[in-house]
């Protein structure tokens, strides 16, 4: 008997067809557990002696190194990394940026290089005495320039950094208060505020997107109250004024900053020289230097220079005898404009806790008083009163 598939129609044999026999599968034994955990050690130890390789080879002090985490190493390593593109070990000695210890210590400021981003680059080993914090404490906070600054003034470094980079060349200025030490907040009151000024330049030829860095010089702006160690003694001048604040004397170095020579100052009043915006913030500094004034805060005024323009000026008073000193500092517009915004900021209002203090003291007080004495009753004086004893 022949037998045809019902699919092909062909003669086959009665135990076979033209379809795969679906054979049947036999479950195969469970693979033994087997444990991962010496070899994520085995890794782990691999990464932290590559870690150690990579803090040897940073060039800082032993001490700093003792004192890196895993992820500062990381971080400084990055930087690094930033900088040798930035600026490769074939660049000339003009371009990278290595400066010695005694030319650091003559800049009013530290120097910072930043990418178009706002990561850091370069930071200059002075910046410990502006900020309180050496660099590698700064990038604990991160890797970019608006993690070390206030967070209010962020947007306004975008902008300003997004313009000087539609721009190049072109110099840009921004205020902000930067991090700082633990150690300074205390001593100062707070942070310290900055002034970044620089320009987007290409530290090698030909220009690129990708070589193109900000280079900026960042120095420390004077705050209220008076902050003598701010900025460069370079931008001071001094003036001596009789009490009604007419000039009595200045120095040769008013030429540099205002353009008047010394004589031609010398019996005018100061007074006319002043926008007259600024007479009142001027008058009431004049009034806290005057005989029984209570003594007086720096205040910032515009004065009439000699080519016509208006200077921006941080004005110290003090009396001396019979005359009145005055210390005068120059201001960019963005530092005088950040100092006058501080000034306006009001005061911080009284934690609840304290307020509701200072009102159970206040009762206290008030329950501790002795009662008012009775009309016609007589009373002793406290041990103080010894005229009124006497008297009687």
């Amino acid at each position: 008997m022949t037998i045809f598939c019902s699919h092909c129609h062909r003669p086959l044999q009665a135990e076979t067809g033209c379809l795969p026999r679906v054979e049947k599968q036999v479950p195969s034994a469970s693979k033994p557990f087997r444990s991962t955990k010496g070899a994520s050690k085995a890794r782990r130890d691999q990464i932290n002696v590559e870690l150690q390789a990579l803090r040897s080879l940073l060039p800082i002090s032993v001490r700093e190194k003792e004192r890196l985490s895993y992820l500062h190493t990381m971080a400084l390593v990055c930087l690094r990394l930033r900088g040798a593109q930035l600026f490769p070990p074939d660049s000339t000695p003009c371009t990278a940026p290595v400066l010695s210890t005694e030319l650091l210590s003559l800049l009013p400021g530290f120097l910072l290089v930043l990418l178009a981003d706002g990561k850091l680059v370069y930071i200059s080993e002075n910046v410990a005495q502006v900020l309180g914090l050496s660099m590698v404490e700064l990038l604990a906070h991160g890797d970019t320039v608006f993690d070390i600054l206030d967070g209010q003034a962020c947007e306004e470094a975008r902008k300003k950094l997004l313009l000087a980079w539609e721009e190049p060349g072109r110099e840009v200025t921004f205020v902000s208060e930067m991090r700082t030490s633990k150690a300074f907040r205390m001593q100062h009151g707070g942070n310290r505020a900055v002034a970044v000024c620089g320009r987007f330049m290409a530290p090698r030829w030909p220009p690129s997107p990708s070589s193109m860095a900000f280079l900026a010089l960042c120095t420390p702006v004077a705050q209220f109250p008076a902050d003598s160690s701010a900025g460069s003694q370079d931008d001071l001048f001094q003036s001596t004024h009789f009490l009604d604040m007419t000039f009595a004397d200045v120095t040769e170095s008013v030429t540099y900053h205002l353009g008047y020579c010394r004589e031609e100052l010398i019996g005018q009043s100061w007074y006319s020289l002043l926008h007259p915006e600024d007479t009142d913030r001027a008058a009431a500094q004049h009034r806290a230097v005057a005989p029984g004034g209570g003594g007086c805060a720096p205040a910032v005024l515009r004065v009439l220079r000699r080519d016509g323009r208006w200077a921006w000026l941080r004005v110290c008073a003090r009396r001396d005898g019979g005359a009145i000193v005055c210390s005068s500092r120059c201001l960019r517009d963005e530092e005088a404009a950040f100092l006058l915004a501080r000034q306006r900021r009001p005061a911080p209002p009284a934690a609840p806790e304290l307020s509701l203090l200072a009102a159970q003291l206040r009762a206290l007080a008030d329950s501790l008083a002795p009662p008012p004495a009775a009309p016609g009753t007589r009373t002793f004086p406290h041990h103080g009163d010894i005229s009124a004893l006497t008297s009687q």
